[in-house]
C-alpha cells in the first residue's frame, strides 16, 4: 500500500483540503489545530508536574516518618 504521507499523497491531500475548506479558512483552521495542540502539550505537562508532586510529597512523608522513627528510638535509648 506505500507510506501515506509520502510526495503524491501529501499533495492529493492539501488538494482536498482546498477544494473542502477554500484558502481563506486554512488559516483559521491552523489556528485552532495550533491552540489545540498547545492545550493539549499544557493539559500533559501539568499531569506530568502533578504527579511529579505527589512523588515526592509521599518520598518527604516517608523521609520524615524515618526521620521521627530514629528519633523516638535515640530518645529512648
Amino acid at each position: 500500500m506505500g507510506d501515506l504521507f509520502s510526495g503524491p499523497h501529501m499533495i492529493l491531500i492539501i488538494l482536498v483540503v482546498l477544494l473542502l475548506f477554500g484558502g481563506k479558512k486554512i488559516p483559521e483552521l491552523m489556528r485552532g489545530l495550533g491552540s489545540g495542540i498547545r492545550e493539549f502539550k499544557d493539559a500533559k505537562d501539568g499531569v506530568k508536574r502533578e504527579i511529579k508532586d505527589q512523588l515526592n510529597s509521599e518520598s518527604n512523608k516517608e523521609v520524615a516518618a524515618s526521620n521521627s522513627s530514629k528519633q523516638i528510638s535515640s530518645d529512648t535509648q
